[in-house]
């Protein structure tokens, strides 16, 4: 029962993170005004907004003006649903699966957004950061001191590897968002996973996105990769 009903409460969740992801970026309130069609503007009834479920009733679309909704928000809810059963499947119920849950959730919700925006807001990073470090002292995570030194070190690995990219390349490599991601997953591992989230996203980074950079100068939406990198990391 407890993936179970872990699961439903992720799939609630994913649904506040779809509205975090679209308007954190553009420094809109999670509260107000409350969920709308972005076609006709027409308030969501309670049983249009039930994760997932109502985006299949309605084949998804407005039941007020019929204009197409997002497949996001059915993907993003049940990627959280998923992350949340998983997390209590794998540790039950404890401090350590809630750990997980919320990490992995803080990652799905920065990779949307990079993606997206290019951006990564500071409730994700620096909130996750905050959270990272009031759950440090319990067991099975990093101590205190570990997640202090892994916020610490993330965030200075991070800034160094700009330096030396703006350096080689000539041009800005590494925004702020990335450095207080970076941060925060510190805060979540500790110095050994900053290091190792720091290889694999720049290794997936390099091979999937560095290609189409290198060709048509567009920047690397890094956070993505870093996202992916410490969901490994972590796992």
């Amino acid at each position: 029962m407890v993936p179970a009903l872990a699961g439903v409460l992720g799939l609630l969740l994913g649904s506040f993170l779809n509205v975090c992801t679209f308007r954190w970026p553009t420094e809109g309130s999670v509260v107000h005004p409350p969920s709308n069609c972005p076609g006709c503007e027409s308030p969501i009834r309670w049983y249009d907004n039930i994760p997932v479920l109502s985006f299949l009733a309605l084949r998804g679309r407005c039941r007020s003006c019929g204009t197409s909704i997002s497949p996001q928000y059915p993907l993003i809810e049940l990627a959280t649903g998923l992350i949340w059963a998983g997390t209590f499947t794998q540790h039950g119920l404890s401090v350590e699966a809630l750990r997980g849950a919320l990490l992995l959730s803080i990652l799905l919700g920065i990779a949307v957004t990079d993606a997206r925006f290019y951006i990564i807001p500071d409730q994700f990073s620096i909130g996750g950061g905050i959270l990272g470090l009031l759950l440090a002292p319990f067991p099975d995570g990093p101590t205190l001191l570990q997640a202090l030194a892994g916020a610490g070190v993330g965030f200075g690995l991070l800034w160094l590897v700009g330096k030396v990219g703006t350096w080689l390349f000539k041009k800005e490599a590494m925004g702020g968002g990335d450095l207080k991601m970076m941060a925060m997953i510190g805060a979540f591992l500790g110095v050994p996973g900053v290091f190792l989230t720091v290889f694999l996203g720049a290794l997936l980074g390099s091979l999937i996105f560095g290609p189409i950079s290198w060709k048509t100068g567009k920047l690397v939406p890094f956070g993505i990769f870093l996202a992916a990198g410490a969901a490994v990391a972590y796992g």
